[in-house]
């Protein structure tokens, strides 16, 4: 641990930002496999709304700084890929 105050302050609060940004990874992950596991049922309304929901998240996620713009982009297109394979199998 630091000795100086603004030291300790920073790491207090890099340790508050990496809970953050952990936890809003977590639910992209969680979002992403809500998506697949619906691409194999039938309700497509309900599967545009999950796709939608994680689109929504990865570039809000790039927006804050949490994932870069091109990780956000790259998740969003092998979703995207990922869905179509399933549901024209």
């Amino acid at each position: 641990m630091a000795n100086i105050k603004s030291a300790k302050k920073r790491v207090l609060i890099a340790q508050r930002n990496t809970e953050r940004n952990t936890a809003f990874k977590t639910s992209i992950k969680t979002a992403v496999k809500k998506v697949l596991a619906c691409a194999k049922s039938e309700d497509r309304a309900e599967l545009n709304a999950l796709l939608s929901k994680v689109y929504q998240l990865c570039d809000k996620a790039a927006g804050k700084g949490i994932l870069h713009k091109n990780t956000a982009a790259r998740k969003k297109s092998r979703l995207t890929k990922a869905v179509n394979k399933i549901i024209n199998k």
